[in-house]
């Protein structure tokens, strides 16, 4: 694993007028790795993840990218320099077949402008199996995947087009076990090939799962950064949790927290 990150964010502030989303967030992810990033609702991960993807522009701090400051004007800026996001929603298109999906408008054509589908269909099927994925037809509408298939599509394109540091929001929230356990294999495999993972969770036992390394976000600041074997998951999930306050909380309740 390289020492030297692909990304850090350093110090990263975002005020929406008085409201102070982050407050001095600083992380990091290193090729080949998996960082997870984990936090309850309302702790900043949404602001989070669009500040490194170039849909907010912090309020202070810095981005580097490669060692090189960078100031991300926009999702397509970020995508340019090698940082891919995928969102909860996919944005994908549930009648349109796999093949489109995968390249949205950015299709391999022949001469006359014609696209090649034959090229489009191969490709489509050999990454998608690369990812574990064994496709019926590359055809088949996107809708008739699994949620953890259409996940891995994601994925699977998003490694294609040249991402070097993949985003993650929440990727198996609304997952059942099988489904996630094909996504998290689906991060391994991007991890061993060198790309950078930043894993948005509230789930413990899915950053465990997969995760190298773990920040907890709480309110708009990170509360701490620990490696795999530094932490175990009761001790991130009191953290995540608001450690003390959780105990206080649980102490005047009787013990019934």
């Amino acid at each position: 694993m390289s020492a030297e990150p692909i990304v850090k964010m350093v110090d990263i502030e975002k005020h929406f007028g008085p409201v102070i989303a982050l407050s001095g967030v600083s992380f990091d992810v290193k090729a080949g790795e998996c960082h997870c990033l984990l936090g309850d609702n309302g702790a900043g991960k949404s602001t989070f993840i669009k500040t490194m993807s170039g849909v907010h522009k912090p309020t202070a701090g810095q981005i580097l990218f490669e060692g090189q400051e960078m100031n991300f004007n926009s999702p397509r800026d970020s995508m340019e320099a090698g940082i891919a996001t995928v969102y909860q929603d996919l944005a994908m298109i549930p009648l349109m077949s796999v093949t489109r999906n995968f390249w949205m408008g950015r299709e391999p054509v022949k001469r006359f402008g014609m696209i090649d589908f034959d090229r489009a269909n191969s490709t489509t099927m050999s990454e998608m199996k690369k990812m574990g994925i064994n496709l019926r037809s590359p055809d088949q509408a996107v809708g008739t995947l699994s949620g953890g298939e259409r996940q891995t599509v994601a994925i699977a394109r998003a490694v294609y087009f040249g991402a070097k540091v993949l985003i993650l929001d929440e990727p198996t929230s609304a997952l059942g076990v099988r489904q996630t356990a094909n996504v998290l294999a689906t991060v391994d495999r991007v991890r061993k090939a060198g790309i950078g993972v930043v894993f948005i969770t509230h789930n413990v036992r899915h950053a465990m799962a997969v995760g190298d390394r773990f920040t907890v976000l709480n309110r708009g600041k990170t509360l701490g950064t620990a490696a795999r074997g530094e932490i175990t998951p009761e001790e991130l999930q009191d953290l995540m949790a608001g450690g003390q306050e959780m105990a206080q909380l649980e102490g005047s309740l009787g013990g019934t927290v």
